[in-house]
């Protein structure tokens, strides 16, 4: 039978329920279990697809096209494991699914209630991955209290009570406040948040204590005396300079076999430390450079925490730490702000603010040689920016390519011009593309055929594809030889501009290639 650990969290948000969570699976798998985690997100909205970056961070985008919470990126580069949608749950996916089915008569005329008809709905998208896997680790949003997220504490308790102790298991992370003014660490919010978790029937097992400071044994001894929860399952979750170092963090306090006798699980190798290794060696580089990223949302960093993960993985890699610069392409001097940086990276977005901007900043790459990757609107934006170009090279005004909007060379994609709904329109999850054998993406892939996540509904305009080739700007990845996915300049150090996502394919010890090419260039170019 398959094994569940539930993870949640209290006291406030943005503990790292998602990395505790990562951390506790990466350790089974690295002791030869299968494991795979879900995430259940308490807000109503479907999936956070129409969600402004400044609500909620970044969109992940899985293999078959779901749109979901940043913490599935999080535990893909952790566990290696593809997400799809059933690793990803809301509030209002789960409402939506029981109403339908109340309007379609399903419920035979009952009363339907919070408990047992949204309960049982929450229930079944717990074991999507039962069958398949030893252990789901699975992470539900929010603060233990919040309204939001007592239905989901309420289906884990059934669950608990369903499947038996032996079966399934609670981690609650939880904080160790550090009071200045006092010189004293505090544990009554921990003890407040398992109080709360126990009203409402979930038992912790672990508790993830995250804290600025060591915890000291007395403290831990505290905390387990007033918290129910052995001594030894109080876990010192203190900040680390890398997310990659808190799994031996975890393995030091023998979390790993407190978890694997608790389960009762069957280890089927010994963890033979060179994901630790790697890591610990890779935290202490020897170079540096700096990219930047070029966006409208530069001030709010979760909004290209991909991006950005990617980046600090290939640099993890390459020995060399990536600094990155992020600059606001609506408000800041393009030029300026980019002086002296070994590489820009402009990610996709939505909308007009900020492209502007963004066109400068590959302008700027361009005619400076700085190694450059456009990434979905990045590449859409190399398009425009090679038009301007032409008709400036021609000496002419813009007319030809501005004729019916400000950008006619990117246009909307063929399926999506009869769609006109608010979400669920655009191309997204795997495509395949075809690379052009003497290109760099080719280079860098090491072969022709290659699957990417897509999230867009605009495209390059066919139409003109020969004229922007007269300056040098060349298509050499296509799918089904109809839609462009990859631009190149190859007069130009390091220059490629996809329409897809690479962002979302990087991990530990497996950097994306492009992310690896365009790092490596940028250690050239210092």
């Amino acid at each position: 039978m398959s094994k569940f650990i539930f993870v949640t969290g209290g006291v406030v948000s943005s503990l790292g329920k998602g990395i505790s969570g990562a951390s506790i699976a990466k350790l089974l798998q690295l002791r030869g279990l299968k494991v795979n985690m879900v995430k259940c997100d308490p807000y109503i909205n479907i999936d956070p697809g129409t969600l402004s970056p400044y609500q909620h961070g970044e969109v992940y985008v899985t293999k078959d096209g779901a749109e979901a919470d940043l913490d599935l990126g999080t535990y893909e580069r952790f566990l290696g494991v593809e997400m799809t949608r059933h690793n990803t749950n809301t509030s209002g996916a789960i409402y939506q699914t029981v109403i339908n089915r109340e309007r379609k008569g399903e419920y035979n005329g009952t009363t339907v209630q919070v408990i047992p008809h949204i309960t049982n709905e929450i229930k079944a998208r717990f074991t999507p991955f039962e069958k398949d896997y030893d252990v789901t680790v699975i992470e539900i949003g929010g603060t233990v209290g919040d309204m939001e997220s007592l239905p989901f504490i309420e289906a884990a308790r059934q669950f608990k009570l369903e499947r038996g102790w032996a079966n399934v298991m609670c981690v609650h992370a939880t904080l160790i406040p550090y009071i200045a003014s006092a010189g004293e660490l505090k544990t009554k919010p921990t003890q407040h948040s398992v109080t709360k978790l126990r009203e409402i029937g979930l038992e912790p097992d672990v508790l993830i204590c995250r804290s600025e400071r060591t915890l000291p044994q007395s403290m831990k001894s505290k905390i387990s005396l007033f918290c129910s929860v052995p001594v030894e399952a109080v876990i010192e979750a203190k900040d680390v300079p890398s997310i990659y170092l808190l799994p031996e963090n975890f393995e030091r306090q023998n979390l790993t076999d407190l978890i694997i006798k608790r389960l009762n699980l069957k280890p089927k190798t010994k963890n033979d430390g060179k994901w630790f290794d790697f890591v610990k060696k890779a935290i202490k580089p020897n170079k540096e450079i700096t990219i930047a990223i070029a966006g409208k949302y530069a001030e709010l960093h979760d909004a290209y925490k991909s991006v950005a993960e990617s980046l600090n993985l290939a640099g993890m890699s390459n020995d060399v730490s990536v600094k990155i610069k992020y600059v606001n392409t609506q408000t800041d001097n393009i030029p300026s702000s980019l002086n002296g940086v070994q590489g820009i990276i402009v990610p996709g977005g939505f909308g007009k603010r900020g492209v502007e901007g963004k066109i400068e900043a590959i302008k700027y790459a361009r005619e400076n040689k700085i190694p450059f990757l456009g990434i979905c609107l990045g590449m859409q934006c190399t398009v425009i920016e090679a038009a301007r170009n032409l008709a400036g090279l021609k000496g002419a005004n813009s007319a030809e390519f501005e004729a019916k909007t400000p950008y006619p060379v990117i246009t909307m994609m063929k399926e999506q011009k009869e769609v006109k709904m608010l979400g669920g329109t655009m191309r997204l999850g795997n495509y395949l593309c075809e690379l052009e054998k003497d290109s760099l993406a080719y280079k860098l892939y090491k072969q022709e055929n290659i699957e990417e996540r897509h999230r867009h509904r605009y495209e390059y305009n066919t139409e003109f594809v020969e004229k922007l080739e007269s300056v040098g700007l060349h298509i050499t990845g296509w799918h089904k030889h109809t839609l462009p996915e990859i631009v190149e300049y190859k007069d130009h150090p390091f220059f490629v501009a996809v329409q897809f996502h690479p962002e979302f394919k990087s991990s530990p010890m497996n950097p994306h290639p492009l992310f690896d090419g365009l790092v490596k260039a940028g250690l050239r170019a210092k």
